[in-house]
């Protein structure tokens, strides 16, 4: 009976096979990588932060869940919750500098990947091709593909300059002809990630307008994904695509609540520009979820009303800046501890990941009992059966390219001061022991 019932399962699997428009499923890393928890090391491999948000960001939550408005326990309007979509639509008027109509520019989402999601279903199409940067946020590809279109890889190259000191994500550049040669009649669009997740590379004024004069010949929509707008170390800033001229009106940006308030488990995000633009996700949105969670969108506007007078009236208390030179202190210690192992990081000018290079050890270390395809999937396997857990840079990159990480791991710093000193406890042990 039970070879039988095998039998069946078997017949019916193969029937309903996954959809070829997802590809061929190949192993998981982050599942691989999960495995690794088990030798319990200081683990830097997750992109989120390990200590509380601010806290009158809880206190507003627990406030609309005991709120006598039983409204906010029910749906609200689909396109985005009015009081968290008229704040956002005011910080971004000031941001960009141009009046943004909540009701037709503004669209709230599961948090930025659906934002991501809407865009790519309701923008592209068959044959339709979408250039990517590299190295890139992992669900760009498959995200893409499943509509039809087709990912163009261009990887951010190190430009040789710097032969001494600190590498800086500064070294790491888009070649001009390169990206030039990539547009052609079927590209709709260009995916652009900045700070860069997980480079931490912020794009300079010279590159911003590059790209978008690029995509006005095109014409070819801009998406901006700018999750990490806030975290930006000085001396850098953060250029937004639409305040370039001429962008306004071809570019949709994406915006994340979890990466604003170190609060990703609450799955916010939100993309806007032009109402004719915006109709197209619109349409996906409401056959997809239909609306995000009322009580969650309601405590987050809470908070960006908070945080937009502070702002205005008083930015050294406002959580927009104030966590950006929290982790810059954290960066800097990370840094150093790498430095110290004989580790070369590269250092980000955004975000909250340093990339790694571990060639200068990767020879001393015997990968021989580790699995994967990948060198640094080997690496950062030993790494973490030895103490520390990171997460292999090969899988932000294409097949094509993934050799360029051979050496990489990525590192997440937006932790407590404890844990980094643990993982640099980890660093210095076993490196001083292998050279």
């Amino acid at each position: 009976m039970k070879a039988v019932l095998t039998s069946k399962m078997s017949e019916i699997c193969t029937k309903f096979k996954l959809p070829a428009r997802f590809g061929i499923p190949g192993p998981n890393i982050w599942l691989e990588m999960d495995e690794y928890t088990k030798y319990n090391p200081i683990n830097l491999g997750v992109g989120f932060a390990d200590f509380a948000p601010p806290k009158h960001v809880t206190e507003g939550l627990a406030g609309v869940a005991r709120s006598d408005n039983l409204l906010l326990h029910q749906y609200t309007k689909g396109f985005g919750h009015p009081r968290l979509v008229n704040i956002l639509s005011k910080l971004y008027s000031k941001l960009i500098n141009r009046e943004i109509n909540p009701d037709t520019e503004m669209l709230i989402s599961q948090g930025a990947q659906q934002a991501l999601y809407n865009i790519f279903n309701g923008m592209l199409d068959d044959d339709d091709e979408v250039i990517v940067i590299e190295p890139f946020f992992e669900p760009y590809e498959p995200m893409i593909r499943e509509t039809g279109a087709k990912p163009i890889f261009i990887p951010l190259r190190h430009n040789g300059s710097n032969t001494g000191g600190a590498l800086t994500t500064n070294d790491f550049l888009l070649d001009k002809k390169e990206l030039e040669s990539k547009f052609n009649s079927k590209t709709k669009a260009i995916l652009l990630n900045t700070p860069n997740n997980p480079l931490g590379k912020v794009f300079n004024m010279e590159e911003m307008q590059m790209i978008a004069d690029l995509c006005k010949n095109g014409p070819t929509l801009p998406i901006a994904d700018e999750v990490y707008e806030w975290l930006v170390y000085k001396p850098y800033q953060h250029i937004r695509m639409a305040t370039l001229p001429g962008m306004w009106e071809r570019t949709i940006t994406v915006g994340s609540a979890g990466k604003t308030f170190n609060i990703t488990g609450w799955r916010t995000g939100w993309a806007y520009g032009p109402a004719g633009l915006m109709n197209n996700l619109k349409v996906v949105h409401q056959n997809c979820i239909y609306t995000h969670l009322t009580p969650i969108q309601e405590a987050i506007a809470m908070a960006f009303e908070k945080e937009f007078d502070l702002m205005i009236n008083n930015p050294k208390q406002c959580f927009f800046y104030t966590l950006s030179e929290e982790l810059f202190t954290k960066r800097e210690f990370l840094m150093k501890a790498f430095a110290d192992a004989g580790v070369n990081p590269i250092q980000p000018q955004g975000g909250y990941m340093i990339i790694a290079d571990f060639r200068n050890q990767s020879t001393n270390i015997d990968l021989s009992k580790e699995t994967g395809n990948y060198k640094d999937i080997r690496l950062t396997k030993w790494l973490a059966r030895n103490g520390l857990m990171g997460f292999p840079a090969s899988a932000f990159y294409s097949t094509e390219n993934k050799l360029v990480a051979e050496n990489l791991i990525r590192f997440c710093f937006i932790k407590r001061d404890e844990k980094l000193c643990a993982a640099a406890r980890v660093l210095h042990d076993l490196f001083s022991k292998i050279q």
